[in-house]
């Protein structure tokens, strides 16, 4: 499995970013699939995730409302709207998958990862 994120870029406080994950193969008849974020010297923090099938999403409480996670399962593209920014948002961030069906929020239970893009908020 190979993902590649895309999309980042530097916005204003308040502004809106959509970041796309392109996959190889069919990714999410049989994979979780999640958007996680590193901001400078702090450890991976779980952002969102799309249930295997696409049926299911989940958010961080820190972003529930702003962002909007979903899946095109022709494309094999997994993408992250993110609304109403703000500067605690600038992050590098990556999306990432694991075989199976249970959609952890934790970092160590994804196999596959992203390469990662960088998102910067100004206030």
């Amino acid at each position: 499995v190979q993902l590649q994120a895309f999309g980042g870029g530097l916005v204003q406080a308040g502004g809106s970013l959509r970041l796309s994950c392109a996959a190889s193969g069919r990714l999410f008849d049989n994979y979780v699939v999640a958007w996680f974020r590193q901001a400078p010297g702090k450890g991976r923090e779980f952002v969102a995730s799309i249930s295997r099938g696409g049926s299911s999403t989940y958010y961080a409480d820190s972003v529930k409302g702003r962002f909007t996670v979903s899946s095109d399962n022709a494309k094999n593209t997994l993408d992250l709207q993110m609304n109403s920014l703000r500067p605690e948002d600038t992050a590098v961030y990556y999306c990432a998958a694991r075989y199976g069906s249970y959609a952890s929020d934790q970092a160590h239970y994804y196999d596959y990862w992203g390469q990662g893009t960088l998102v910067t908020v100004s206030s």
